[in-house]
């Protein structure tokens, strides 16, 4: 097969992502490192701390996929982080328009201010941007690249167990708050579970998709991102360890699962380099 009938990733999708990967770097960065500032250093205060944390760590590893996957000129390479990027983002823009009473927008602090209308403005525009972009995307023409390594059974029934748990649990996050907040494993508020739901979904979406594309030459921006996502949740454990009620199952279960997104992540990364 000639590299030119393979389909390539456009100019359009490369630019979005490598945007967004620095606009989700920015924002993971003040959470993840300024849990306990989010009355200044974010677009709404977070409490307790250990969620803002939390809600970094996803955009951390939201950069290192997104960015990887700007990097590919070969779509099948590429196409990872978009389907489940533009989800969380559609569901981010509905629960920012939700909850709008309690962003900053009457902060007289500058950057406090300014860093909320940029929040608006990236979840409007970001979701009808990368739509576009998608479905232009669609209309490149060429095929994929045959697969080099399909997917060991038990790898990929991880991923689409990990990717059903996240999924589903975050649209019940979104969708009925009231239900699921008593089932976490530390407090939110209806704002911070939604947000939450948010990368749920699109985590969800993005296993799942990893689970279909079975192919490793297609996952190392996918498996660097939750690799990433596995320890850095995991080290965030160690950061806040009162948060959490260690007599709870869910903790428990919160606590294991994290886990095997990291071992999965770094078995994946691994096996996934290789077929570079």
């Amino acid at each position: 097969m000639h590299n030119t009938n393979l389909k390539k990733t456009t100019a359009g999708i490369r630019i979005i992502l490598y945007v967004a990967s620095f606009l989700v770097l920015s924002v993971g960065l003040s959470l993840y490192f300024f849990s306990e500032k989010t009355d200044i250093y974010f677009s709404w205060t977070i409490n307790p701390p250990m969620t803002a944390a939390f809600l970094g760590v996803g955009y951390l590893a939201s950069f290192l996929t997104e960015f990887l996957s700007a990097r590919e000129k070969i779509w099948a390479r590429a196409r990872i982080a978009v389907p489940g990027v533009l989800a969380f983002t559609i569901l981010t823009s509905i629960v920012t328009l939700l909850h709008l009473d309690r962003f900053h927008f009457d902060s007289s602090v500058f950057i406090t201010l300014a860093g909320t209308w940029v929040w608006l403005f990236i979840y409007i525009s970001v979701p009808i941007a990368l739509s576009v972009l998608w479905a232009l995307q669609a209309r490149q023409p060429g095929i994929d690249p045959a697969r080099k390594e399909s997917l060991p059974v038990w790898i990929r029934s991880t991923l689409i167990l990990q990717g059903l748990i996240m999924f589903f649990f975050g649209a019940a996050m979104l969708l009925i708050p009231e239900t699921t907040i008593p089932l976490w494993p530390w407090k939110l508020s209806v704002l911070t579970s939604q947000a939450i739901g948010g990368w749920g979904v699109g985590i969800g979406i993005i296993a799942l998709h990893a689970s279909w594309e079975n192919d490793w030459a297609r996952l190392f921006p996918m498996m660097a991102g939750y690799t990433v996502y596995g320890a850095l949740q995991t080290i965030n454990l160690l950061r806040y360890p009162d948060v959490l009620d260690w007599t709870r199952f869910s903790a428990l279960f919160y606590t294991f699962f994290v886990m095997t997104l990291f071992l999965t992540g770094a078995y994946g990364t691994w096996k996934a380099q290789q077929q570079k």
